[in-house]
Parts: structure tokens; sequence; C-alpha cells
């Protein structure tokens, strides 16, 4: 019977109740299994917190449901969906799914008629509290907090609907961390950058800084290679990508329109392609100069060599390395491939023995880097001997000549006559070098029309010319003793006053056009071997500026002094090493000159790399032995 009165039919009524019964088994079953994850959430609280009471959560096993038959027709349909897992098959064979997608829970939305059922109750009231419980001990967690400000707002949304009591999708009980991000903002990539990989792959050595990328979009480079500091950017965006992309180094690609175009035996001042062109000019030298370092020392004839020559020819005091090392020795060692032995050891790989000639007792070696003998043509020498008898070649003059791309080198070492007095044969001396020295011989005068038959000076675009001139000081011993003992710091004016050399170049008698640098050390001439001290014998031979380095240059200032002074700690001769510093301008060349070819004397520089690696392994177990010896001491 209903409330309204009216009579309500038997089978109608049958229905109903049939109905509700089946209802009412169905709530049993769900909360039961309602009443299995409640336990389970009170147990993982009570796992994270050791001190928790876990008598309220004792498990009990849940009651097993009975599921109702449903009827053919007119029964609502009701399927519970368990927690299924996609097979790696299907994730494999589905092209739209992932393998996160196969770990996903088919979730299903109760029908409004089964809403009641799900959030009525105290059931409710008690998992809602379990929820509040956990989501405040992952809030209060740093770890946690981190981690949701993390999270995007999209992904925030989605976790607040989730989580939600209104939400009644069945919640997943694995919990799923979103990936980490950035704290902070990301730092702005700049515009010319390399990875850590390519830095790695790139690292070359510090003295060979002449392999370099271009640095603009000209092609051009702000800095002189021949610097041995590094560039302070050697890679860029696109030559990072082309390295990855070949097997190229840090050397620039060469694109195939280059190559053909590329001649090496007929390239011209102007035109592009050329070896010693222009273009080829300014990716190594873009100021157009280059470093030369200049030595002269008269040995007097020791069979000793110094037991470290860095102090000759890598000197503290200079903060680079040169491109061409020229040394000219007067009154050499008798064993002269032994001491270009000791030339190679010192200079180390990074140079190699372009050229090295003698005349008696005169040697004159020219190291140049090792990346820049391409760019060399065929070396020449030529000697001339002043002694009345030709056969003594204790006097004389050893010159070498080469180009470097257009422009013409000659280095002269010679050893005039000696004597204080005798001023007029030392000029007589110069006279028959300048005349008798037959350079060049088979390369092209860089500017004929210049050039007098007379001079070998005039043949060459810059000249260097050093040794022992034996131009003394015409003052008594006494009296440049005082001197000396009166000199106030650098100023060398006061000696000057009374130099031979100085006098006569004034005079234009000798050394036409030649320029010196100012002259801030003490004379170099004579000293007592081993020591500080001038000569002490009984000739009381007066102190001298005897060598000397002068250079001339067809070209206005295209030679540049950087340093002109003396080595006082080689002392096993009673001449002190004179050393120079200069830059030099150099202008494109053509290619039609007789190249180097890279030849070099390979047994030497392999003999000189090996004794260096013996030198450094004795050292280091010298060191290693100093470091593990004790003293005992007795008390």
């Amino acid at each position: 019977m209903a409330d309204n009165g009216e009579d309500i039919p038997l089978h109608q009524a049958c229905k109903g109740e049939s109905i509700l019964n089946t209802n009412r088994q169905i709530k049993t079953s769900e909360d039961a299994t309602t009443s299995c994850k409640n336990t389970n959430v009170a147990l993982k609280i009570a796992a994270r917190d050791p001190e928790g009471d876990l008598s309220l959560y004792q498990p009990r096993p849940p009651t097993q449901p009975r599921w109702p038959k449903t009827s053919k027709k007119g029964s609502v349909e009701r399927t519970v969906r368990t927690r299924r897992l996609r097979n790696s098959q299907e994730s494999l064979s589905d092209p739209t799914g992932s393998s996160t997608d196969s770990l996903k829970e088919d979730l299903t939305v109760p029908t409004p008629g089964e809403q009641f059922l799900i959030g009525a109750g105290p059931i409710k009231n008690e998992l809602e509290t379990h929820e509040r419980s956990l989501s405040a001990f992952m809030t209060g967690s740093q770890v946690f907090r981190t981690r949701d400000n993390s999270l995007s707002d999209y992904e925030r949304g989605r976790h607040s609907q989730q989580s939600s009591p209104k939400d009644h999708r069945v919640k997943s009980s694995k919990l799923r961390l979103s990936p980490l991000q950035p704290t902070g903002p990301l730092p702005a990539l700049e515009m010319s950058f390399e990875s850590a990989n390519l830095r790695a792959a790139n690292r070359i050595d510090r003295d060979c800084l002449d392999y370099a990328l271009l640095a603009n979009k000209k092609g051009k480079l702000h800095r002189n290679l021949s610097d041995s500091r590094l560039l302070g950017n050697m890679g860029s965006d696109s030559a990072s990508v082309s390295s990855m992309k070949s097997t190229y180094s840090v050397l620039s690609p060469i694109k195939p329109k280059d190559v053909r175009n590329r001649s090496f035996l007929e390239g011209s001042l102007l035109g592009t392609g050329a070896l010693l062109g222009a273009e080829e000019l300014d990716r190594y030298f873009p100021d157009r100069s280059v470093g030369v370092y200049v030595a002269t020392w008269n040995m007097q004839g020791e069979k000793a060599l110094p037991t470290n020559l860095d102090d000759l020819l890598l000197p503290a005091d200079c903060e680079v390395a040169q491109d061409f090392y020229i040394i000219g020795v007067q009154e050499g060692c008798p064993d002269r491939r032994e001491w270009e032995i000791r030339l190679q050891e010192t200079l180390g790989p990074h140079y190699i023995l372009l050229y090295g000639a003698s005349h008696g007792v005169l040697y004159l070696t020219v190291f140049v880097r090792r990346d820049f003998i391409w760019f060399c043509s065929e070396a020449e020498h030529a000697t001339v001997t002043t002694r009345i008898i030709s056969q003594i070649k204790t006097k004389g003059a050893l010159g070498i000549a080469f180009t470097f791309f257009g422009t013409s080198f000659l280095f002269i070492t010679s050893h005039f006559t000696s004597g204080d007095a005798k001023v007029y044969e030392r000029i007589l001396d110069y006279n028959k070098i300048v005349e008798a020295l037959n350079l060049p011989k088979g390369l092209p005068d860089a500017n004929p029309f210049h050039s007098r038959p007379s001079d070998v000076t005039t043949r060459f675009d810059q000249i260097f010319w050093f040794g022992d001139f034996n131009f003394r000081l015409s003052k008594a011993r006494v009296d440049v003793d005082a001197i000396i003992s009166g000199i106030m710091g650098e100023d060398m004016g006061p000696l000057f006053e009374h130099d031979q050399l100085s006098n006569v170049m004034k005079d234009g008698s000798i050394f036409e056009g030649f320029q010196e640098a100012p002259i801030h050390f003490l004379p170099t001439y004579k000293f007592d071997i081993g020591c500080d001290i001038y000569d002490s014998t009984s000739k009381q031979r007066t102190p001298s500026y005897t060598d000397r380095i002068l250079f001339k240059s067809r070209y206005v200032e295209d030679i540049k002094v950087i340093k002109y002074t003396s080595c006082s700690n080689i002392k096993t001769s009673d001449h002190r090493p004179v050393i120079g510093v200069f830059q030099v301008k150099i202008k494109p060349g053509r290619d039609d000159i007789p190249l180097c070819a890279g030849k070099f004397d390979r047994g030497l520089y392999l003999e000189g790399i090996r004794r260096r690696i013996t030198r450094e392994l004795k050292m280091r177990e010298a060191m290693k032995n100093q470091s593990s010896s004790t003293i005992c001491t007795v008390s």
C-alpha cells in the first residue's frame, strides 16, 4: 500500500521488494570493499607514523560478496569494473598508446542511482578523514611542498580535482609523482657556445693556437694567432654542428669550391686562393705581423754548454713565445750538431729547424713554428771570410735568407776584427761582407728597382745583422769603471759617448740605413768566466758593447722593438749573450717562389724531443725520491 492510499498490485510490490533486496546486497558488498580500502589507507598512514596507535586499524577479512542475478528484462545492469593492466602485446600493438598508459586504471562513473551508496553514511566520513590526514602529511613534508610548487597549473588542477571529495571516481592506490622542474629560470644561451663534449674533444695544446675557427661572419680573427694565448672563444654554434657532423678537428672546414680555386702554383698577389695570398695571410696573421727572436753569443769556443738554455731562448719576463728564433754564435763549441740538438730540446716540439749553416766557428740556426713552415720558401745561405788567409774561418760573416709569405728576410751573423784601436779594419770587414755576400740565389728579389749589386742589404725587405762586432769604448779602463759605478738606473748615456760603433754609424761610414734599439744594460764584454766581474787579468781589457743587434727595413716602421737586453745568467763565456725581440710587418706574396714544402731536419727534431722527455722523467724521479726520503735523528 502506498502513502496516498492507492492500492498497489501484488506483482509490483513483489518486484519492488526484490529490487530493494538486491540494492541491500550490493550495498553490503560495496561496504565490505570500502572497508578494506579504508584499512589499507590506515595502514599506510600508520607506517609513515611509527608512533601511531594501530589498535583501531586491525585488519579484518572482508565478507565475501554475493553478486545478484540480473533479470533478462527490466533490470538495472550494473557492472563493477576492477583494476586491470594491459599486457605488453596490447601496449606495443597500439600505435597511439604508451608504456605508462598500460598501467592506468579504468575508472567508471557511477550512475545517479548508485551515488547514494558510495558517498553516504559514516563510511564516507571515515574515508574523508583518512584522506585529509594523508593530504596533511604530504603537504607538511618539505619534499612534497617542493614538488607541488614545481607542478604546472594544469597538473595542479588535475590533482585537486582527483582529490576532491565531490569527485566520485575511484582513486588510484599508487601515487604518481610529477617530473621535477627547475626551481629557477634557466640561463639565457649566448650567441656563441659549445657543448662540454666538444670542449673536451677539441681541447688543443696551449702552444698550438694557430688552429682556430672563424671568429666572425667576415671570416677574420680579431687577434694575432702568433700570440700563444688562447682565444677567448674557440667555438660557435655553426662550428659545433660542423664538428659533430664531420671528422674535423678545430680547423676550419674547407669547401670544395675553395679547393677548386686554389692552384698553389700560379697564385697572384690580388687573386683569391693563393697559398701565400692575402686571404691565407689574414687567416693566420690578422694584423700582418710576426714575432722574431734574435740572439747572439760569443761562446769563446768552450766545449761545455750551459746545463739550461731557457734563460737564453725563453726568458721569464717574456709573456709569449715568438714565431721565429734566430740564434747566431761566434767562436762556437766544437760540436755544432750537439749545439743544435740542445736548442731543439729547449724550444720543444712546437718549433722545427728550418735551416742551419756554419762557417768555421760561426753558427747560424733558424727555428720556426712548425705550423708556419708551409708558408716559407726554401732557405739559402752564403758566407764571407774577412781573413787574409781564407782557410782560417774565425772572422767573417754567415747569412741565411728566405721568404715568408711575400716578405723576404735576411739574417747575418758576423765576427769582426778584434782590437781596441782597429776601427778602420772593422769598417773594411763590413764593406767586404755587404759586397761579397751572394744572396739571394734562387729566390726572386721582392723589389729589384731598389736593389744595388754592391750592397746585399738592399735586396731584402727585412734585415737583421748581429754578432760580435768588436767595437769598443774609447776610454781607459779606470775611467770606464768609474762611469759604470756612477750609473744610476738604466741610463747608459755616459758610456755611449765613447762607443766606437755609435760614432761611426753617425758618420755614415758603416751600417747604412740600420738602426739599433736603445741600450739599457751594462757592457757584455769582458767578464771573468763564472762571475760578474770584468777582466781581472793583467791585460785589464776595457768593458765594451761588442755584441750588438742591428736591423734595417725597406719600409719605414715595419720593425718594432719589443725588447733589447743581455742575458746575465749565462756565465760560461767571457761574453754575455744579447737578445732582441721584434715585431715585424709582413705582406702577402705570390706562389711562384720555390716553397720549403715542409722540409726540416727530422733526425734532429726527434733527438731533441727524446732528450726533453728523458730530462723531464729524471726530474720527476728526483722529486719523487726527495719526497720519499726521511732523515733519522738520534736524541
